[in-house]
């Protein structure tokens, strides 16, 4: 019924105890998950985790925010991707919320990562899992730059996971084609803005997830978070939209296989 389209059951808080985590998984009606990629150093482990287990699947890529570990060519992402069950590119982007002393021109490093999975993007026609945190602005450029959105060929398309930015961002990643997925931080008593811009956002271009073991929805905020309880976030959708749960279960799913073209494919 419900599809988290995006987890980290490779982290320790989870792998630790995942027999419990797919239990409960299937008790919540969590029927599938994709398990995200944040570095090339575990990218056997998270797509072990899709090998195994039907309902799982995997995406390869270096989050930006990781430094001081492997940094992924464009044939890495290439060979990652061409594995059974690896359905996307990323978790790659922008993250600029970490910069210390440093200035956003001395991470140009991050600038050129993101460019590579633009491109491994394109080449393999998978989508991107897009990370933005205090650089939207950049994400946006370097999307209209390396997407091939005005060339023939493969445009980029993809999902702006975990969104907590602007209706103007929204809009903006929308009108690039990318979907937009909500997290737990949506039932979150500070997140108002963030509702006024789920509201805003058409339920056919919205997915759900739990980014998980992170920030676990209301009423277990605080907690260590699994995709057992990416309903409550769907719960938190379907109010600010007038609809049923089920109906936001049912559209969020079709859209995760409209964008994750693959998962159909390999199920056939």
């Amino acid at each position: 019924m419900f599809t988290d389209s995006h987890c980290h059951l490779n982290f320790p808080e989870l792998r630790e105890q995942l027999p419990e985590v797919l239990q409960a998984m299937a008790q919540a009606q969590v029927t599938r998950a994709l398990c995200i990629c944040t570095t090339l150093e575990e990218f056997d482990d998270v797509h072990a985790l899709a090998r195994d287990h039907a309902h799982l699947w995997a995406t390869v890529g270096v989050h930006p925010d990781n430094e001081g570990v492997r940094e992924p060519t464009l044939q890495d992402l290439l060979d990652g991707a061409s594995r059974p069950k690896v359905v996307g590119i990323g978790e790659t982007g922008l993250d600029y919320y970490r910069l210390g002393d440093r200035t956003v021109a001395e991470v140009e490093w991050q600038r050129e990562r993101f460019r590579t999975h633009i491109r491994a993007g394109r080449q393999t026609d998978l989508p991107l899992v897009i990370h933005t945190r205090s650089a939207s602005e950049d994400t946006l450029a370097i999307l209209r730059e390396e997407g091939g959105f005005s060339s023939p060929g493969v445009s980029s398309r993809g999902v702006f996971h975990c969104f907590t930015e602007t209706a103007e961002v929204a809009r903006a990643a929308l009108d690039l084609d990318f979907s937009i997925s909500f997290s737990g931080i949506l039932t979150f008593r500070n997140a108002a803005d963030l509702r006024e811009v789920a509201k805003m956002v058409p339920l056919d271009r919205l997915l759900i997830e739990t980014d998980s073991p992170y920030l676990a929805p209301v009423p277990f905020r605080g907690k260590t978070n699994t995709p057992a309880l990416v309903p409550l976030v769907a719960q938190q959708v379907a109010e600010l939209k007038g609809v049923s749960v089920e109906e936001v279960a049912r559209t969020t799913a079709a859209n995760f296989e409209r964008l994750f073209t693959r998962v159909t494919k390999q199920d056939a």
